[in-house]
């Protein structure tokens, strides 16, 4: 169920990226309350290694953001910066620094060590895409984003079409920051993540005693974007049941609660996004014409990547800049990650059927295979399933250091770089005495295994094994049909 997600000191909504020993993902922040870190795939947020207690910390969501250890066998350490200087410290929670009831105050960029697994606070992507590093270079995105700027001073619903990773999230955060709302929330959900048997009370909250474990009044998450925007996420995913009441609430401007007797008023502007023509959807009765017309007060299309190449170098280099910085702070070098001419030119050749997000997983690979060189085409790794001559659909899944393949990983006693990356992973990782057909095909091998793990420890299940391996379920399915495996079935 997506929440409103905690701000970070300077406004916008943080993310995790959790690496382990066999994974990488990464996961938005609630907008409050705490968030327990553990092994236990019950625990808030789940960090899959074996080096992790079950219930490990728990973040408390503040303000301001903290972290305290529950007695785990590990311990619990914080990477943090100054905000005031470019030295580092590192802190371990509970342990005489200074805290507050045992906790340590965070902030983005720092990292926590749960053990051997790291977890990465920073700004959730589209927001930092969205405020100072917005890339317009196409003609027809900013015919998009001139038109997004008109309309977002009035009150009227705008609905984003686009194919999947194209940015629609990021086009509704300038719409939202462009409008009379600006100061109000900003309410992310994604249908996708919607379960239905919950989403009713979680909507649009519920009272006391309206149903077995109700044991308070709860506002639902419409309310507290009272006064400003609701961003819905791949609408045309709503289940029918939904859809009835969100066309209710959307006509009427008020919410009841599951429970209440008395409807609640509410203030709010509707965006919705979808990569799927909401009309076929119509004509063949999966979704509902009135709620259609409801939202679709103004379309905006938002064009592929494929077909906006003057934007590819730009982002690339703002990707693997930021990637740096975030695996490798300590690094002088952090802020500068060279793109050869020979990876950039591969890079605009590329049909990019993930867009931006298949974009920004292939850099964030690159800069780890690079291991602080230059970034060359060898390093990519760009798939042949989406090359311009064998289309494909979906992006690559991203590697870590760590998820080196098992031929090229050194035993559990061989030594670690200052990076974290076994000595005898250097091959693999630098590039080095393989050529590019090698290592693509040793690291599609590595990816079909990871494939196969995350479904086994996640008992079939498909949107857990695609949150554990960072991708979208989507994409897993794709790469499940891609390689041949069997589809799952949930224990």
């Amino acid at each position: 169920m997506a929440e409103p997600e905690v701000l970070s000191r300077d406004g916008g909504p943080l993310e995790v990226l959790i690496i382990t020993q066999s994974s990488m993902s990464t996961r938005p922040l609630p907008g409050s309350g705490s968030v327990v870190l553990g092994r236990d795939e019950d625990a808030g947020l789940c960090v899959p290694d074996s080096s992790v207690s079950r219930r490990h910390a728990v973040l408390h969501l503040g303000p301001p953001l903290r972290i305290e250890d529950l007695g785990s066998s590990n311990g619990t350490r914080v990477r943090t910066r100054h905000s005031s200087a470019a030295t580092e410290r590192l802190i371990d929670v509970g342990k005489g620094e200074p805290a507050r009831d045992g906790a340590v105050e965070l902030s983005a960029g720092d990292v926590i060590y749960l053990g051997a697994a790291r977890v990465i606070l920073r700004q959730k992507d589209g927001e930092r895409g969205a405020r100072k590093d917005v890339i317009v270079k196409d003609d027809a995105m900013r015919a998009v984003y001139e038109l997004a700027e008109r309309v977002a001073k009035g009150p009227i619903n705008i609905l984003l079409l686009g194919e999947t990773g194209a940015g629609k999230e990021v086009l509704a955060e300038s719409i939202h920051r462009a409008s009379p709302r600006a100061g109000r929330p900003l309410l992310r959900l994604s249908c996708v993540a919607l379960s239905e048997s919950l989403l009713e009370s979680e909507l649009f909250g519920h009272e006391r005693g309206a149903f077995t474990g109700a044991v308070r009044a709860k506002p639902g998450l419409l309310e507290t974007a009272e006064g400003g925007t609701v961003f819905l996420d791949e609408i045309g995913e709503l289940p029918p049941s939904i859809q009835a009441k969100l066309l209710r609430v959307i006509e009427e401007r008020k919410v009841m609660r599951v429970g209440g007797l008395t409807p609640t008023k509410i203030d709010v502007r509707f965006i919705s996004a979808t990569h799927r023509n909401l009309e076929v959807e119509v004509s063949r009765g999966a979704f509902r014409q009135d709620l259609y017309f409801r939202l679709n007060g103004v379309t905006l299309t938002i064009p592929p990547l494929r077909e906006r190449p003057g934007e590819v170098a730009a982002l690339a280099q703002l990707f693997a800049e930021r990637t740096t910085k975030e695996l490798f702070p300590s690094e002088a070098s952090a802020a500068a990650v060279p793109l050869s001419p020979a990876a950039l030119a591969a890079l605009q050749r590329h049909s990019w059927p993930g867009n931006i997000r298949e974009l920004r997983n292939v850099v964030e690979r690159a800069v780890i295979l690079a291991n602080g060189a230059p970034i060359g085409p060898e390093h990519l790794l760009l798939s042949p399933l989406a090359d311009p001559t064998r289309p494909s659909h979906e992006p690559s899944l991203p590697v870590h250091p760590s998820q080196a393949p098992a031929s090229a990983a050194a035993s559990p006693n061989a030594k670690v770089n200052a990076r974290g990356v076994p000595d005898g992973a250097r091959g693999v990782i630098d590039g080095a005495g393989a050529s590019p057909t090698r290592l693509r095909d040793t690291m599609e091998a590595h990816e079909r295994e990871r494939i196969v793990q995350a479904l086994e420890q996640c008992m079939g299940n498909q949107t857990r094994a695609a949150a554990l391996l960072g991708i979208s379920r989507r994409t897993l399915v794709e790469r499940i049909r891609v390689y041949g495996l069997p589809r799952p079935r949930k224990a």
